[in-house]
C-alpha cells in the first residue's frame, strides 16, 4: 500500500473545506498523564501521590436550565454552573505514605480525635493539576498537551477500600474531590479570554 494513502485515512470532507488529503489527526492517549496536588496534607514531598496514581477523571461542567414559557413555546437560557467531583484512585504503598497524605489532608478538614473543624475553607483547600502528556521521558522531557487546574479543592468523600485473600491486586484508596471552578491553562479552551457578546438588551432582543 502506498503511504500516501494513508493521508486519506479520515473523514472525507467538501473541498471547500479542506484539502482531500489532510489525514487523521493525533489523539490524546488516556494513559499518558500526570496530576499534581499543591497544599495537600502536611507531609512532604506530595509528589508520593503522583507517583501512585491509577486513574483520575477530567472535569465535567453542568449548566443549569432557566426555562422561560412564553406564549406558544419555551425560551431556554444558560443558568448557574456546577462542576462535578472528580474521582482519583491511587495506590496504597507499603511505606504508608499516600495513606499518610491522605490522612493529613482529612485531619485538615477536620480533626477526628478532637472533633475540631478547620476555621475556614482557606485552611485545607489544595489545588490539583491535570496534565495529558505527549508521551516523553527522561532526557526527551514531557510536553503538556493540555493543562487543568482545579481550584478550591477538598476532599468529598475517601474510600480505602477493601482487601482480600483470592486477588494478587494493589490496595488502593479512592479519592472524591470536589472544587470551586476549573480552567484550562495557556489559553487552551475554558478559561480562555473571549469578549463578552452584548446583545440588544434594552429592546429585548436576542434571547
Amino acid at each position: 500500500m502506498a503511504v500516501s494513502s494513508l493521508s486519506r485515512m479520515t473523514v472525507p470532507l467538501a473541498s471547500n473545506q479542506s484539502t482531500p488529503s489532510q489525514g487523521l489527526l493525533m489523539p490524546k492517549l488516556k494513559y499518558r498523564f500526570r496530576v499534581t496536588f499543591q497544599n495537600f496534607g502536611v507531609s512532604q514531598p506530595v509528589t508520593e501521590l503522583t507517583k501512585q496514581v491509577i486513574d483520575f477523571t477530567r472535569p465535567s461542567v453542568e449548566f443549569a436550565e432557566i426555562a422561560l414559557p412564553i406564549y406558544n413555546s419555551t425560551v431556554k437560557l444558560a443558568g448557574k454552573y456546577t462542576w462535578a467531583d472528580a474521582t482519583c484512585n491511587i495506590r496504597d504503598d507499603a511505606s504508608g505514605a499516600v495513606s499518610r497524605l491522605v490522612g493529613e489532608q482529612l485531619q485538615k478538614q477536620l480533626d477526628f480525635m478532637e472533633m475540631a473543624s478547620a476555621a475556614s475553607g482557606i485552611d485545607y483547600k489544595f489545588l490539583t493539576v491535570f496534565e495529558v502528556l505527549d508521551g516523553g521521558n527522561g532526557t526527551s522531557v514531557p510536553v503538556a498537551l493540555e493543562t487543568w487546574e482545579l481550584y478550591g479543592c477538598y476532599l468529598k468523600s475517601v474510600n480505602y477500600n477493601d482487601l482480600n485473600y483470592g486477588t494478587s491486586e494493589a490496595a488502593t484508596i479512592t479519592m472524591n474531590i470536589t472544587f470551586d471552578n476549573a480552567n484550562q491553562v495557556a489559553g487552551e479552551g475554558v478559561g480562555t479570554l473571549i469578549g463578552r457578546t452584548v446583545g440588544d438588551v434594552a429592546s429585548g432582543v436576542g434571547v
